[in-house]
């Protein structure tokens, strides 16, 4: 299959809030409010300070995005670049888009300056987490704020 991979703009709202429906439906069993993902997303896409969706696509069809957010870190003094999800639509998810997405943003926070790229996923979120596997996307950061919060050790 052959895609490409752009930043989303306005014009993708609609397609992006429906894939973050079914995301979390999917992955959490969570039935989100349509018109409030929309607005949501609406926002982020016209506000970059709020993240930015890259979207997978064939033609005119959008086939996966991935977002990305910025934070900088006093103790690293540099930018974290942090993956807050990524879908891709059931009949193109073996054809390469989340590794592509993955690698795009990878790419762009290196470009960036950027000193870690980290995957922001809930520890209990299963689903989502087997995906991040197999991608050996990385978690350990987010991961050790959870524990410090469960009081387990490091």
């Amino acid at each position: 299959m052959n895609f490409e991979i752009r930043p989303a703009t306005t014009g993708d709202a609609e397609t992006i809030a429906q894939f973050n429906i079914e995301m979390a439906l999917e992955s959490e069993n969570l039935r989100l409010e349509p018109g409030k993902v929309r607005r949501g997303v609406e926002k982020s896409l016209s506000d970059p300070s709020m993240g930015r969706f890259y979207i997978a696509y064939q033609g005119d069809e959008i086939l996966g995005q991935i977002r990305v957010t910025q934070e900088w870190s006093d103790w690293n003094d540099a930018e974290y670049w942090w993956i807050q999800n990524v879908y891709v639509v059931p009949s193109a998810r073996k054809q390469g888009i989340y590794k592509a997405l993955h690698h795009h943003v990878k790419n762009l926070a290196e470009a960036a300056g950027a000193c870690r790229l980290q995957l922001y996923v809930d520890a209990e979120n299963v689903a989502a987490q087997a995906v991040y596997k197999k991608l050996n996307m990385t978690q350990s950061n987010y991961l050790i704020f959870e524990q410090r919060e469960d009081g387990a050790d490091r």
